[in-house]
């Protein structure tokens, strides 16, 4: 009777700090990419290649890594099928340059993929708590409308009708979410669209969901046994022991983290991933700064607007208290002249 082979542990492909090093000092300027990371970071990429924490898959190179629809498309059509509630099949991803948007998303993910029945759905990340995240996402919403619009249009011809048109999801999610994600605790899933105050039944095309990673997390491991808390807690953990505890719960997500842990094999090609989630970063992160900045010096300017306003109006009480005055010297003064003119007469 042969006996069952057995898989090595998955995360049997740590290697050794030193093992690390001497892997990066064969090209070196890989070695000074090391270098040029801050602290945090080059702590980040040696505690994964030593088998203390997992991928960050919250970065877009790591979650393409093991999303790619080319690659795996199964995976994201399953991810995406549990966040919808419905069952759907990636297509593929489409090309960014029909965009009307000016490229300036300031996401740390942003994958827009075709489902099969010829829906749209954009994927997006956010690591930063951005401002007027509501405006952003109608402008993303709008973007895959007319998107479609424009290619369905440019397929069908004279043929074409709104009937044409499908849905378009937007999907985000927040690695830190703003404050209004945060006033009812433990719901970190939210679904939206349009509706009527009249109760006017409607099927408008935009539809979101958003969902809060830093809320997810406040709980240590989510009661709710589903793909989608899954799918959830892979990407919002880097945690061993954790993940240790989730393939025990869902074995099929063994798969995922073992194919992620055979990057270790590899140290050079992920130092390079590291490097550009890093890049991802820093720009978004100076572009946050500036939009922070520019709605600081909005507020200023609004702030002096309304001293000025206030100055103006003192000034203008001054005028009219000091026109009174002078109005009143000038009565006085004839007063005085004509009691001085009756003195005169009486003497």
């Amino acid at each position: 009777m042969s006996q069952k082979k057995t898989l090595p542990n998955w995360n049997s492909t740590r290697q050794s700090e030193k093992e690390v090093l001497k892997s990066l000092k064969e090209v070196p300027s890989l070695y000074g990419r090391y270098f040029q990371m801050d602290e945090e970071w080059r702590q980040k990429f040696m505690d994964f290649c030593c088998g203390k924490k997992t991928l960050p898959l919250t970065y877009d190179p790591f979650f393409k890594l093991i999303f790619h629809p080319d690659i795996h498309p199964e995976r994201l059509s399953r991810f995406i099928s549990s966040l919808l509630r419905v069952k759907v099949k990636v297509k593929g991803i489409l090309p960014s340059e029909d965009s009307m948007m000016d490229g300036e998303s300031l996401l740390i993910l942003d994958i827009l993929v075709e489902l099969e029945d010829g829906t749209l759905s954009n994927i997006e990340i956010q690591k930063i708590p951005y401002t007027f995240p509501a405006e952003r996402m109608s402008c993303y919403s709008s973007d895959l409308i007319m998107r479609q619009y424009t290619r369905t249009k440019g397929e069908k011809g004279r043929h074409f009708t709104y009937r044409d048109m499908k849905k378009v999801y937007t999907i985000v999610l927040f690695e830190k979410s703003i404050s209004a994600f945060h006033r009812e605790p433990g719901v970190y899933i939210h679904y939206g669209k349009n509706t009527f105050d009249t109760g006017l039944e409607l099927e408008l095309l935009q539809e979101y969901c958003l969902i809060a990673l830093d809320v997810f997390r406040e709980s240590p491991y989510p009661k709710e046994r589903s793909e989608r808390t899954a799918w959830l807690s892979l990407l919002a953990t880097e945690d061993i022991e954790k993940a240790e505890r989730l393939i025990k719960e869902y074995p099929w997500l063994e798969e995922i983290y073992r194919e992620a842990a055979e990057m270790r094999k590899n140290p050079k090609e992920v130092l390079g991933m590291y490097s550009e989630a890093l890049r991802t970063l820093d720009r978004n992160t100076v572009r946050y700064m500036i939009e922070e900045q520019e709605k600081e010096i909005k507020q200023q300017k609004l702030l002096i607007a309304e001293k000025e306003r206030q100055l103006e109006e003192k000034d203008a009480a001054l005028e009219e208290k000091n026109t009174l005055l002078e109005q009143q010297s000038r009565e006085n003064a004839e007063l005085r002249k004509k009691l001085e003119q009756l003195q005169r007469e009486k003497a």
